[in-house]
């Protein structure tokens, strides 16, 4: 009988063998869906610019000269990048096939679960960071109405579209 009373007043409310690191991988799963939701949600940026522009008499290129011809716009979107969402993914399965392989207890189990979510956030937020610091920095207004810009940065997708200027 005491045997009981010891097991009921040091454990848990459940007796199931491992529920710190169950509990862990919750708050693991948790974290991702959060730090995903988050870097969808401050990710998103846009910019544009037209050289250029309407006068009276029509349309005046990017030097101020008068042209027949409509100066082109360029705007650029600043999206989610899909590597980011699969790298959270990489992460939580990582450090489950981790625990699942090479942890000799819970608390080597909890500790790679716990920098496994360390590293996620940590990942979600250098890449919300990272991304609007680079494409702030993007020199949209060198743009000449002609070309492209090279955005090689895999932390977040951006999307060029260039478009004749609208007349008022």
């Amino acid at each position: 009988m005491s045997l009981l009373t010891d097991r009921d007043a040091s454990s848990p409310a459940t007796s199931l063998p491992g529920v710190e690191v169950v509990a862990r991988i919750r708050r693991l799963l948790v974290v991702g869906v959060i730090a995903a939701l988050g870097y969808s949600m401050f990710m998103p940026a846009s910019k544009g610019y037209c050289p250029g522009g309407v006068t009276a008499e029509g349309f005046i290129d990017a030097a101020g000269d008068p042209t027949d011809v409509a100066p082109s716009c360029v705007s650029l979107t600043l999206q989610p990048s899909p590597l980011i969402f699969a790298a959270i993914a990489v992460i939580a399965f990582w450090a489950l096939t981790r625990v699942m392989r090479h942890a000799a207890d819970v608390p080597s189990a909890i500790r790679v679960i716990d920098r496994s979510a360390a590293a996620i956030i940590i990942v979600a937020v250098a890449s919300v960071a990272i991304s609007q610091i680079w494409f702030a920095l993007i020199p949209i207004t060198d743009w000449d109405g002609t070309g492209a810009f090279f955005y090689p940065f895999p932390f977040g997708s951006v999307d060029m579209v260039i478009s004749s200027m609208q007349t008022p």
